[in-house]
């Protein structure tokens, strides 16, 4: 057997399905407790605020924490794509995270509907009193700024380990504090997917596409400027984790 054989089942075999069920289980993790945060008042008769606005930023972080070094922990093909356009994740393995995504997205949104909230509408994105162009400005404007600090946060020049958990989190629970209000804070096409088509409701959808790609693709400008073309080595590793 040729050395290059070799190293295509060690890729097979080992590489690529542990990334590809880190981002389902990250993924599936994340709509889960972004959907049931709606559900926390009529459950437990406390207040749903705390939950809606924490808990998406707070499980990121946690999750960033427990499966970057396997897969990145991209849990959002937004974020996929920046790294991809960075020259920072290889395009061989986009279509399996994107498919890993969506996938989790799918099972999580399926266990809130139908086991957690009994079959109702529950964890929809919804404009609120704002038109539809402004709803995809807020998209954009969220997006961005998450967009640009996990990259910022990746980069060798600014690389802190660890610590891009609770920057990634922090700014995740800022723009939901600051824009759910407007049109939920989405900034994941998965997550708003999942939602509407376990719902049957598609009102808007393109709203949580069309927002979060232009919020990203501006990102992905920005740091070309801030910081050049990408190719980073350390951002590359923190971008697919740190597998052979």
């Amino acid at each position: 057997m040729s050395t290059r054989n070799i190293t295509i089942i060690q890729y097979i075999e080992k590489s690529r399905p542990r990334r590809f069920i880190g981002e389902v289980v990250g993924t599936f993790l994340l709509v889960v407790i972004a959907m049931s945060a709606s559900l926390s008042d009529s459950v437990t008769g406390l207040g749903g605020d705390p939950a809606r606005l924490l808990g998406p930023g707070l499980t990121v972080m946690a999750i960033i924490l427990a499966t970057g070094n396997i897969s990145g922990a991209h849990l959002n093909p937004v974020v996929t794509l920046a790294f991809y356009l960075r020259g920072e994740f290889p395009g061989k393995r986009v279509a399996d995270y994107l498919l890993g995504q969506l996938i989790g997205g799918l099972f999580g949104a399926l266990l809130v509907r139908f086991v957690l909230a009994s079959g109702k509408v529950v964890g929809l994105n919804q404009l609120g009193s704002v038109s539809v162009w402004q709803g995809i400005v807020v998209e954009v404007i969220a997006t961005f700024l998450l967009v640009s600090v996990i990259l910022g946060t990746a980069s060798g020049s600014q690389n802190v380990g660890p610590l891009s958990a609770l920057a990634v989190g922090g700014t995740i629970i800022v723009d939901t504090v600051v824009f759910a209000p407007f049109s939920g804070a989405s900034m994941n096409p998965v997550r708003s997917l999942v939602a509407e088509v376990i719902d049957n409701n598609y009102l808007h959808f393109y709203v949580y596409i069309i927002g979060p790609l232009l919020g990203a693709l501006i990102a992905v400008g920005v740091a070309y400027a801030l910081r050049g073309s990408g190719h980073d080595p350390v951002a590359s590793q923190a971008a697919q984790g740190k597998l052979e």
